[in-house]
């Protein structure tokens, strides 16, 4: 891994939460994430599961974690089962994790090799009454392929139809919400190195410079400071192609006068952070685009000091939504009779802002998050407004990560992000 190395003291205590949680006498088993095919002998990076990195640290494909707090025997209350390594597999594919490093990186003592899974498993449920499986039931996941996950689910009912069933999900939806203060900093690193990315494009954007050139210097800033890359897919978009939300073809040139929308953000220890800023390609924004710039800061702002203890996530965005039709009246692109008229599943101002502001993140971008649930302290929030102006050929949209706060207003993680529409025009011309 490019990262330093976790203190394990993290997920003993993330550990300990979730058994906590767990009912008596039960077994929760987490997988590794496949390494998913291409074709020919390609695959591509392997990406850990989030579940059971959160739960152990353990960064490696083939790994299996099994906690069970009522074992009859303290050695059997968390294991770790890991694929052997040899000396071929050094050579082929570099460290593998041996039983005692896997104890320096998770705080778990009994490790086994992958192939006495069964036979151990096997013995645990003559002990146990209930199996936690670990379903994926995030509210945005659409998942087509089968995952290991799922084929262990699958194979395990069939072998021992006569357990109960819980589900490890809606207690990680709770416990990975709030973060711990370990956790804050990683995601805090993240954020600073999405910062050195951001401070580098500064002084590289200029007309004729293509979408490409861009991604490749934050692709290059983003390593060198020992991130994987992108969180998820980098979305640089330049005049018009900022009205596509998702654009990720990041193949046009940057042109004189345009704007250049940059929804890019860098990972560190498999945590994400969340970035969008959006500058002129020139230097200057024109008195217009200064305007409405100027108006989608204003509700990130007021946003920002609504994400507090106690806030109920769809009662947030009707108040930011509020907060938005006021910029827009402002802007001249809506009047009162929109609004008077307007309809109240679909208010006047989607029609230039029409996704969410806020979302919880952390180890995934879009992190788990019970949103019906209020929020609570130490929770870590996206704040992302934007007006997107097609007739115009531009959109603007402005992103932070913060933290909910015991009292006060959220601190915000990408405080040293310049964000300010005259801080941005003089450090471009710099």
């Amino acid at each position: 891994m490019k990262y330093h190395q976790i203190n394990s003291a993290l997920f003993v205590k993330n550990r300990k939460k979730f058994m906590a949680e767990m009912k008596p006498n039960s077994v929760a088993v987490f997988n590794s994430n496949d390494i998913y095919p291409i074709s020919a002998d390609s695959t591509l990076p392997f990406a850990q599961h989030r579940d059971i990195f959160y739960l152990s640290g353990v960064d490696q494909e083939e790994s299996v974690l099994l906690l069970f707090p009522d074992a009859p025997y303290e050695n059997q209350r968390e294991i770790l089962f890991l694929r052997e390594t040899n000396d071929h597999i050094a050579v082929w594919e570099g460290e593998k994790l041996t039983k005692e490093r896997a104890f320096q990186v998770s705080g778990i003592r009994t490790v086994y090799w992958l192939q006495d899974f069964h036979k151990v498993l096997n013995e645990m449920m003559t002990y146990a009454d209930t199996m936690y499986i670990n379903t994926n039931e995030h509210y945005r996941a659409t998942v087509e392929t089968e995952t290991r996950e799922a084929r262990f689910v699958k194979w395990w009912k069939e072998r021992y139809p006569a357990h109960n069933v819980a589900k490890s999900n809606p207690i990680l939806q709770r416990l990975r919400s709030v973060k711990e203060s370990e956790e804050i900093d990683l995601i805090q690193h993240a954020c600073d190195i999405t910062e050195k990315g951001f401070r580098r494009l500064l002084g590289f954007v200029k007309p004729n410079v293509t979408e490409y050139e861009v991604e490749a210097e934050l692709a290059h800033e983003f390593i060198r400071n020992r991130s994987k890359g992108f969180a998820y897919t980098p979305i640089i978009a330049s005049g018009n192609n900022a009205n596509v939300l998702h654009y990720i073809e990041n193949n046009q040139q940057c042109k004189e006068g345009d704007l250049l929308l940059l929804d890019v953000a860098a990972e560190y220890a498999n945590y994400s952070s969340d970035m969008t800023r959006t500058i002129p390609v020139s230097g200057r924004f024109t008195d217009r685009q200064k305007a409405v710039y100027n108006a989608v800061l204003r509700v990130k702002n007021e946003a920002t000091k609504m994400l507090t203890p106690g806030t109920l996530w769809k009662q947030y965005h009707v108040e930011v939504g509020k907060i938005m039709t006021s910029e827009l009246l402002g802007l001249g692109l809506l009047d009162k009779a929109d609004v008077q008229n307007e309809n109240p599943e679909w208010p006047a101002y989607k029609k230039y802002f029409m996704h969410g502001t806020s979302h919880h993140m952390g180890l995934d971008t879009h992190d788990y998050g019970l949103l019906h649930e209020p929020m609570k302290p130490n929770m870590v929030f996206t704040v992302e407004p934007g007006i997107y102006i097609p007739a115009e050929k531009f959109g603007i949209r402005l992103e932070d990560n913060v933290v909910v706060q015991e009292k006060g207003e959220p601190f915000n993680l990408m405080r040293n992000i310049p964000v300010e529409a005259d801080e941005i025009e003089t450090l471009m011309n710099e």
